[in-house]
C-alpha cells in the first residue's frame, strides 16, 4: 500500500447509522475473482435513489466519508473497504466503527477517524450545509482539522498503525521488513522439512 501521511479534501455526509458490510457493498458483488471495480458496487442498492447522497453532484469528487456511528458492522468482507476506496475516498470519519471494518482499513490504506458523537453529528451538518469545506487529516499529527469551522480534533491512533499509514506497510509488507531473516532461517532448516523453495 502507498504511505498516508495527509489527507486533504472535501467531504460526503452519509448520515446514517449502523452501515453494514452488505449495505457498503451487498454480497452479489463478492463473485469477482479480480479485485478491482468495487467501485460500481459501492451503495449500489441505496443508489437507486436519485435522493442519495452519492447521487448528489454537491459531493463529486470528494476523498472524505463522514458517516453516523457504528459504520462498518456486520461481515468481515474486505470488499467493503476496496468499494470505497475504489470510490476515490482516502478517510472515513465516524463516531464509531465495527472492529474488523476498522482493521481492515488500516490494513489497506483507508484512515479510520474516530470522534465523539458530538463531532459526529456537527460534521455531517457543517459537511451538507457546505458541501465545499475542506478537511485535513493528519495521521502523523493525529489530527483532524476543519480550517473554515475552527475545527481542530486529536483522534485515537495507536503506534502501530500510525507507523503502518506513515510507511506504507501492509501485513506482506510488515513480514517483508523480516526478509533477510527468513531467507536465513529457510536456508538452515533441515533438508527434509517442508520448504517454501520452489
Amino acid at each position: 500500500m502507498k504511505p498516508v501521511r495527509i489527507v486533504t479534501g472535501r467531504a460526503v455526509p452519509l448520515d446514517r447509522s449502523d452501515v453494514d458490510t452488505d449495505q457498503i457493498i451487498p454480497s452479489d458483488w463478492l463473485k469477482q475473482v479480480e479485485r478491482t471495480g468495487f467501485e460500481k458496487g459501492l451503495f449500489s442498492e441505496w443508489r437507486d435513489d436519485p435522493g442519495f447522497v452519492l447521487n448528489d453532484e454537491r459531493f463529486a469528487g470528494a476523498k472524505i466519508l463522514v458517516a453516523g456511528p457504528n459504520f462498518g458492522v456486520g461481515s468481515s468482507r474486505e470488499h467493503a473497504v476496496w468499494a470505497i476506496q475504489q470510490s476515490g475516498f482516502e478517510a472515513v470519519i465516524a463516531p464509531r466503527f465495527g472492529d474488523i471494518f476498522r482493521n481492515n482499513s488500516t490494513k489497506n490504506g483507508l484512515v479510520p477517524v474516530v470522534v465523539s458523537a458530538e463531532l459526529g453529528r456537527r460534521l455531517l451538518d457543517e459537511v451538507e450545509a457546505n458541501p465545499d469545506l475542506e478537511f485535513t487529516i493528519d495521521v502523523e499529527r493525529r489530527l483532524l482539522e476543519v480550517p473554515a469551522t475552527g475545527i481542530s480534533e486529536a483522534f485515537p491512533l495507536d503506534d502501530a498503525t500510525r507507523e503502518r499509514f506513515l510507511q506504507g506497510l501492509d501485513d506482506i509488507g510488515l513480514s517483508l521488513r523480516h526478509a533477510e531473516a527468513i531467507a536465513d532461517f529457510e536456508s538452515n532448516r533441515p533438508a527434509w522439512m517442508p520448504s517454501t523453495a520452489l
